[in-house]
């Protein structure tokens, strides 16, 4: 199955570092958190990628650009500059990634939408370029084809930051985006489509996701929740992002399944 990845905002929060690099850039150890959510992903069987880019998208298209340069050792012919010998290997070999550019200022729905010639199969895969979570992808993908609803979000519990979820069962019922006060399962991503979701948009820039056709999906009872209970977490601050990289360096980072 397909990965879609929102990697076009600009973590106005993490200004400190998004000012040169975008925020699936900024590293958790030695590598950015875009590469942990690959690696993350590709653990479960998911190698094909497109990565929905925006702001500073220059700088995720030389990273992958120069994926092999930088992380294998590499000898050189400085006098036959074509000879090039690239020595070891990784894990990254069967990777296919498409990098998109859907706009600097566009909001998500609109990105979407303007990927969906890249979206092959009758379901995919979308999550946002900055949150980890030790969800068992294969379980998840089970999950939304036993359903048969257009989407399926995953449902996480850790503190009142983003969308709120109403729920009946495992029906989302109501879907509301960054409510004051949440006591219930939120909108931690990892979302399993319908291909049917692009019928929900439009490739304007002022298409949301989460407001407006998210909504309308869940008033029209096609939306379910994968309630997961595990570790969750999102960079969004300066402090979530020291949190990160101190399980990482610990060897405690719930998300490294691979």
């Amino acid at each position: 199955m397909e990965l879609v990845i929102f990697c076009g905002g600009e973590g106005t929060r993490l200004r400190e570092e998004t000012i040169y690099i975008p925020k699936p850039m900024i590293q958790i150890g030695n590598r950015p958190i875009i590469w942990h959510i690959l690696k993350s992903y590709a653990h479960y069987g998911v190698k094909d990628f497109t990565l929905a880019l925006g702001y500073k998208g220059e700088v995720i298209r030389e990273y992958f650009l120069f994926y092999e340069l930088m992380n294998r050792n590499v000898t050189f012919n400085l006098s036959k500059r074509e000879e090039i010998k690239f020595h070891d290997d990784h894990d990254e070999n069967d990777w296919k990634i498409t990098l998109a550019d859907t706009g600097e200022n566009t909001l998500k729905g609109g990105r979407l939408k303007r990927v969906e010639q890249f979206v092959t199969g009758e379901n995919f895969l979308l999550t946002y370029g900055d949150g980890l979570a030790d969800v068992d992808i294969r379980d998840l993908i089970s999950f939304h084809k036993t359903h048969g609803k257009l989407a399926t979000v995953t449902g996480v519990n850790p503190f009142a930051r983003f969308g709120e979820l109403k729920l009946r069962d495992n029906q989302v019922v109501v879907f509301a985006e960054k409510p004051e006060l949440a006591d219930d399962y939120v909108n931690g991503g990892f979302f399993v489509f319908n291909r049917g979701i692009f019928d929900f948009l439009r490739a304007d820039e002022d298409c949301d996701l989460e407001v407006g056709p998210l909504e309308t999906v869940a008033q029209k009872g096609e939306m379910m929740v994968y309630k997961h209970n595990g570790f969750w977490a999102c960079m969004d601050t300066q402090r979530d992002r020291d949190y990160l990289n101190a399980l990482w360096s610990n060897g405690k980072a719930p998300w490294k399944v691979w």
